[in-house]
């Protein structure tokens, strides 16, 4: 598990369609990358000075289809790669940029196919040969299943309560807000009150037992850590 002080990739993420952006935010929230996210609404600020990234996920898809030229030269200015996320319709349109690494997927494509298209365009070798179980004290969470056990026996987690979980543990010792774990782990367009954060870490902590929830803390007017000291 890295390190706050690595220096992190950055992704720009721009998406109109719900589904899309519910899979890549699970896709990219197993890398150790800081994402900025939304629609094309918010397209000239993502294509604004300053909004510089190491990689830009865009779907071209229905009317965002127009945008792709714009973000095609943007890849190809900043010298980012470009994932274009398109469908049947739009594929034949596409013209990837030739200087700078660009590949596209098909908005069906599935979380491996995803995740390995994204970890090959920001350069990432195999971690295969790494673990992919997190061990404290007696319980172990699988990064490749999704799977947590306590004591050698199954927690029953719902896919937020584990993705929660797993997020606050792969970045031990710094606090985040809950409007922070709500973008990294709820999806980048959710709307609802940030006090369904609490609700999570509540049912966390009574599902982990008193002895791993002292882990979890609440850090007062911000949000919550995973303090691993």
């Amino acid at each position: 598990m890295t390190g706050g002080d690595v220096m992190r990739k950055r992704v720009l993420f721009i998406a109109n369609s719900l589904d899309n952006a519910f899979k890549f935010q699970q896709v990219l929230s197993e890398l150790n990358v800081d994402i900025s996210a939304g629609s094309t609404a918010q397209i000239k600020r993502f294509l604004g000075p300053g909004a510089d990234s190491d990689l830009v996920v865009f779907e071209a898809r229905s009317t965002a289809l127009e945008y792709l030229e714009e973000v095609e030269s943007l890849a190809e200015n900043r010298g980012c790669a470009l994932l274009v996320v398109t469908d049947e319709t739009c594929v034949g349109q596409l013209r990837l940029p030739t200087n700078v690494p660009s590949d596209f997927v098909m908005s069906d494509a599935g979380h491996a196919e995803c995740l390995a298209r994204v970890r090959m365009l920001l350069g990432y070798q195999d971690n295969s040969g790494q673990s992919e179980i997190i061990s404290i004290e007696n319980m172990d969470i699988n990064l490749a299943t999704y799977q947590v056990s306590v004591g050698g026996e199954p927690v029953d987690f719902t896919y937020l309560e584990y993705a929660l979980l797993a997020f606050l543990v792969q970045h031990p010792n710094r606090t985040f807000s809950r409007d922070t774990l709500l973008q990294n782990v709820w999806g980048f367009d959710y709307y609802g009150g940030s006090r369904t954060v609490d609700v999570h870490v509540r049912r966390i902590r009574a599902k982990i037992g008193p002895c791993l929830a002292q882990y979890l803390e609440t850090v007062r007017g911000v949000g919550y850590l995973w303090n691993s000291k």
